[in-house]
C-alpha cells in the first residue's frame, strides 16, 4: 500500500517496555500499536470504540492479524502509525496500518487486522451498523470527517457511559 493511501496518522514514542535488550521493538508490541492506531482512527471519526460496546450498539473482535516486519523501530524513536479501513463486509472490516519513522518514507512494518462484528450475549457475528459503514467509507473516500450528529444511533452509543 502507498503511504498516500492513508488519510489518518497518529504518532507515538517507542517506550523501553516495548523493546528487547537491544532497544528494538519486539514483535508483541506491534499489536499494542495496532490498538493505539485503531482507537485513534475511530476517535478521529468522532466515536470511541471502547465506549460503544457498553451501550449494546456494536462490538467487534479481532479474528486475524498479520504483521510484516521490514526494519526495526527503536527505543525513544517517534513513529507514525498510518491507519485505514480498506474493506467493510457485511459483518467484518479490514484495518491496515503501516509504521514509519516520523518524517520518513522508510516503511518499518505493516499490519493487517480483520475484525468481525460480535454479539457477546449470543456469541455470534453481528452486522456492521450502517452508521459506521457510512462514516468510515466517506472518510476513506474523501478524507473528510462527517459530524457524528448525522448518525444519531452512533452518537447516542458514543455518549453512553456505564455507571
Amino acid at each position: 500500500m502507498a503511504k498516500a493511501d492513508f488519510k489518518f496518522k497518529t504518532s507515538v514514542r517507542v517506550r523501553w517496555m516495548e523493546c528487547d535488550a537491544q532497544g528494538i521493538v519486539y514483535n508483541g508490541a506491534y499489536l499494542g500499536y495496532l490498538e493505539i492506531g485503531q482507537s485513534e482512527y475511530y476517535r478521529n471519526l468522532g466515536f470511541a470504540i471502547y465506549v460503544i460496546p457498553q451501550s449494546g450498539y456494536f462490538d467487534f473482535a479481532v479474528v486475524k492479524s498479520t504483521l510484516e516486519f521490514k526494519a526495526p523501530a527503536r527505543v525513544d524513536q517517534i513513529i507514525e502509525l498510518h491507519v485505514r479501513v480498506s474493506n467493510i463486509g457485511n459483518a467484518s472490516l479490514t484495518l491496515n496500518m503501516e509504521i514509519y519513522p516520523a518524517g520518513s518514507d522508510r516503511l518499518l512494518s505493516s499490519v493487517e487486522a480483520i475484525y468481525v462484528g460480535y454479539d457477546a450475549v449470543t456469541e455470534t457475528s453481528k452486522r456492521v451498523p450502517d452508521d459506521i459503514r457510512q462514516l468510515v467509507n466517506h472518510f476513506e473516500e474523501t478524507g473528510e470527517v462527517l459530524p457524528i450528529a448525522q448518525f444519531p444511533d452512533l452518537a447516542k452509543a458514543t455518549a453512553y457511559r456505564q455507571e
